[in-house]
């Protein structure tokens, strides 16, 4: 990233005992883009996703990332909801513009995010415009909506764009989990992009996963920097896209920069 750097997040509640880190951005001149970004499986991990919201902020992005638990009885399906409500709502008063509203997430909560943005019965005043899939699986039923993305994008087009990234290396969720959805997209003629990055599981979100800690850290291998901030721009251009923008259909590319 260059230019002026983010500020720390600040932390709120979204829900009683419940956190969420907000990053500013940098440059907004007015309302900026949001993003709400949920983090994978691992118990309140949003710190794992901090190096991935700063440099999303320093592209102009207001990126809002919460604690969440799929250890829950219910999945986490609460407080992942929760949070939606809470970055719907106040999105405005953080200096967001929820015309602008990008909903993403980094593997399990990629496959939740993909699943609420997209489905039928979600609400069209709250629907976000875009929806970002980060190294996720999407064939299993979503707690959020309790079906299976990956069969409903199949039996009919995507109402908002579906941006999908993953990496080559990765070797805890394939990269071929994304491109099949990224077929079932294309073969219903959805607004949709993929980018297929070199790097693992946590290069993509400009992290890598630390044995010693047992969770990942802020990248240093070159790959998962590159990869991470590549992911970057992607939140960016899907925040960049006004609601009634759609890419054209089957765009993928491959990138290591």
């Amino acid at each position: 990233m260059t230019g002026p750097h983010p500020a720390p997040p600040e932390v709120v509640e979204y829900t009683p005992g419940h956190l969420m880190d907000v990053h500013r951005p940098v440059g907004a001149d007015g309302p900026a883009p949001v993003v709400l970004l949920w983090h994978g499986r691992g118990p309140d991990e949003r710190d794992v996703l901090r190096p991935l919201a700063r440099e999303a902020a320093g592209l102009g992005l207001l990126v809002l990332v919460p604690d969440w638990r799929s250890d829950q009885e219910d999945g986490g399906r609460a407080r992942l909801l929760a949070s939606f409500e809470y970055a719907r709502r106040e999105a405005p008063a953080l200096g967001g513009d929820p015309a602008r509203f990008v909903l993403a997430g980094w593997s399990l909560g990629g496959r939740e995010a993909v699943a609420l943005a997209t489905h039928p019965d979600t609400p069209e005043e709250v629907r976000p415009t875009a929806a970002v899939g980060i190294a996720s699986a999407y064939g299993r039923p979503a707690v959020t909506t309790g079906d299976t993305p990956l069969a409903h994008l199949a039996e009919r087009p995507s109402p908002v764009p579906v941006r999908l990234v993953h990496g080559t290396l990765d070797d805890l969720v394939p990269a071929s989990a994304t491109r099949e959805l990224y077929s079932a997209l294309v073969q219903q003629g959805s607004p949709a992009h993929f980018l297929e990055l070199e790097s693992d599981h946590a290069g993509v979100v400009l992290t890598e996963y630390d044995p010693a800690l047992g969770r990942c850290r802020p990248a240093e291998a070159e790959h998962a920097v590159r990869a991470g901030r590549a992911t970057a721009r992607v939140l960016a251009e899907a925040a960049a896209a006004g609601p009634n923008d759609r890419l054209t259909p089957a765009a993928r590319s491959s990138s290591a920069s």
